[in-house]
């Protein structure tokens, strides 16, 4: 009975502990932005030969960014549609 009583109180007090942490983690506000001129707003798209998944790029630390990679390879710009 009380080998019971010392796993209750041991297991209460492993979540309220874990319970605590992420409580605590999410009261904590969010990082500050990067400065302003860090990043920059662009809008390119990418399309993977490989397996033709697609990605937007809307923010980028320069204005002309080297291509992502995806399947080992280097992802192919996709020519707007306009």
């Amino acid at each position: 009975m009380v080998f019971k009583v010392i796993i209750a109180v041991l297991a209460f007090l492993v979540v309220m502990r874990v319970g605590l942490f992420f409580l605590r983690t999410v009261g904590q506000p969010p990082p500050p932005p990067p400065p302003p001129g860090e990043m920059r707003r662009v809008s390119l798209r990418y399309r993977c030969t490989s397996c033709g998944v697609e990605l937007r790029l809307t923010i980028a630390p320069d204005e002309d960014p080297e291509p992502p990679r995806h399947c080992m390879d280097e992802m192919e710009p996709v020519t707007p549609v306009d």
